[in-house]
């Protein structure tokens, strides 16, 4: 498999604005600029969108690892915060709202540092990863 995404910028890095495409077109020309990612201007940026992937495959690998034990979620939400300081990714935190029936907490742990572990984005990044959970059943 493989997937691609376009990047578009003009002018200086500070007052130059540019647009992210994906493949899939579900971003298409989206907005993103200096005043996106360093401040609070409309559009997106590039730290949000890896936490977005990372916070997607980190939930779908979990799902898998879950399936690979006879269970189902009734619900995983993930959110991830990305930590950008001076220049480089320094933290990537997971939290996790789940509800699984059936499980105990301590299998439940182990699927979830499983899929911290090898999710491919998890894998991919060369940062700290650290991940918070609650469990419902």
């Amino acid at each position: 498999m493989k997937r691609k995404a376009e990047a578009f910028w003009t002018g200086t890095g500070k007052d130059g604005k540019g647009h992210l495409t994906t493949q899939s077109k579900v971003l298409s020309e989206t907005q993103y600029s200096f005043s996106s990612r360093f401040e609070n201007g409309i559009g997106t940026n590039p730290e949000e969108l890896v936490a977005a992937a990372h916070a997607g495959c980190f939930t779908m690998k979990l799902a898998f690892n879950l399936q690979a034990k006879n269970y189902t979620a009734d619900s995983l939400k993930t959110t991830c915060q990305i930590t950008l300081e001076e220049g480089s990714i320094t933290n990537s935190h997971l939290v996790l709202d789940a509800k699984v029936k059936g499980i105990s907490n301590e299998e439940f742990e182990e699927l979830v540092k499983d899929a911290e572990a090898n999710c491919p984005i998890s894998k991919l990044l060369d940062t700290e990863i650290t991940v918070d959970f609650t469990l419902n059943s």
